[in-house]
């Protein structure tokens, strides 16, 4: 093992068991993931301490240093094979445990490379140093998600030790999700053969609560741009030139001010255009999940909410497209003051896309209206940084309802169908090239302030999901 990964990983307490009967798993299970729990956290809070930021080239080092501890890991926990595999960017890692071929196979998708932690005076603790505050693991990437695909790798592990599976297990965890993953498509259509499978499996979402579990029947897509504004060459004097020179932060505040009307629709024309509507059925199962308007404010420190007239809270994260402005700079930001006008702007602005969109259509519409909006007075620059498409899941797949009868079975409750509010960009990709079904089974939250300071994952919602995980692939097996 490589010195420094995964450097608490201590051999697994075996137990020694004969094939038991079904009616027996559930107490197998419980008693090997009860006398490995402490191990089964300290190695995850091991990988957590690694750095494995996609999106800047100077932790490329750490990437391939988490890379090399997925599949240590893998082959720990019981993979015939593991293996790190190269691409055009950051390599993904592939493991395998095939024990009958003519039994299902369940392809596990999750992503090792993290958010950048910016901006880090924010963090109650530095962010890739787990910390432990009231049952929960306070670090990037917690629940974004190597806290969630290590539920899987620690789920093969019990399986795997008490002689109890009953599905061939692959593990595609790649590293660039938080980019995009703009080189897994081209390496998925690559090897077709090697990622061959039954049903593709992923935890990369959350639930409603552990009081209400949640299964997510789609997520939405994506259209990432930046505007660069430019109104002169260089930055100017605001006492000499202020009030005869365009100011192109004022200028980009008004055009992005543009995009939503007083109801916050948005008013790019075309925008709409290939949205499928949520039938009244649809949207009365939403809301027919328990929501309290306070505890949702005072969680994230808001007074009122705000959103597109005519819909509920999950409505507009789930159902609805949306355009938000993801972060705007220009001029002096520095200590003190400097009185200028800046020769340039810029925004980084996304929508998420539901069913129909496409965020090839979308981003193209979006381009489009930055340039044609522009006054004369400045030059407008708008270009893509990434995308992905929309996905929506079956509920009645064979997939989706193994993921329910699994949560129902620890959770004593059925989850409720829910579409989630987030991304996940090679979704459209798997199914297109695979020709087989998603099903998101997540135990994260939606305040685990995912791409934000002070990401966390609780500690029960890790055990919870090894404990559950199992059983779907009982289920999924069963005929």
């Amino acid at each position: 093992m490589p010195a420094g990964i995964l450097s608490v990983f201590e051999p697994p307490i075996l137990l020694t068991f004969a094939i038991p009967k079904l009616n027996t798993m559930s107490q197998v299970w419980k008693e090997y993931q009860e006398q490995n729990k402490e191990r089964f956290l300290n190695e995850m809070m091991d990988l957590l301490r690694i750095p494995s930021i996609s999106a800047k080239s100077e932790h490329k080092a750490d990437m391939t240093k988490c890379a090399d501890a997925v599949k240590q890991s893998l082959l720990e926990a019981g993979c015939d094979k593991a293996e790190v595999m190269a691409t055009d960017g950051h390599p993904v890692v592939y493991g395998e445990k095939i024990i009958d071929s003519s039994k299902p196979t369940v392809l596990v998708y999750g992503h090792y490379d993290v958010q950048p932690p910016e901006p880090l005076e924010l963090w109650t603790n530095p962010p890739f140093e787990p910390t432990i505050i009231d049952g929960k693991v306070f670090a990037r990437g917690s629940a974004d998600d190597k806290g969630q695909f290590y539920m899987h790798v620690k789920a093969l592990e019990t399986m795997h030790r008490t002689n109890t599976l009953h599905t061939n297990i692959k593990f595609l965890i790649e590293g660039e999700e938080e980019v995009g993953s703009p080189n897994l498509g081209k390496f998925v259509a690559s090897h077709k053969e090697l990622l061959k499978a039954d049903v593709i499996l992923i935890s990369d979402s959350s639930l409603l609560s552990m009081e209400n579990p949640s299964l997510d029947t789609g997520v939405r897509g994506l259209s990432y741009i930046q505007v660069e504004v430019t109104a002169s060459g260089r930055d100017l004097h605001s006492g000499t030139y202020g009030g005869a020179v365009a100011n192109p932060i004022t200028i980009l505040a008004k055009m992005i001010a543009s995009c939503h009307d007083e109801h916050n629709h948005v008013t790019i024309p075309g925008f709409y255009d290939d949205v499928v509507v949520a039938s009244e059925e649809e949207r009365a199962l939403i809301n027919k999940a328990p929501f309290d308007e306070k505890e949702y404010k005072d969680e994230i420190g808001i007074k009122e909410l705000w959103g597109e007239k005519g819909y509920s809270t999950y409505e507009r994260t789930g159902i609805r497209p949306t355009l938000e402005l993801n972060g705007i700079w220009g001029g002096y930001t520095g200590e003190g003051a400097k009185t200028v006008l800046p020769a340039k702007a810029f925004a980084k602005i996304s929508a998420r896309l539901v069913p129909n969109q496409t965020s090839d259509k979308m981003t193209e519409v979006l381009l489009n209206y930055f340039k044609s909006i522009a006054p004369s007075c400045v030059e407008v620059k708008a270009e893509l940084h990434h995308g992905g498409e929309p996905y929506m899941t079956p509920i009645d797949s064979k997939g989706y309802k193994a993921a329910s009868k699994a949560l129902e079975t620890t959770f004593g409750k059925i989850p409720i169908p829910v579409r989630g509010g987030g991304s996940i960009p090679i979704c459209s990709i798997l199914e297109k090239e695979l020709g087989i079904k998603i099903v998101f089974m997540g135990f994260g939250l939606d305040n685990d302030n995912l791409h934000s300071p002070n990401e966390k994952y609780n500690i029960e919602n890790y055990y919870k999901g090894i404990e559950t995980i199992p059983y779907f692939h009982q289920f999924f097996a069963a005929p």
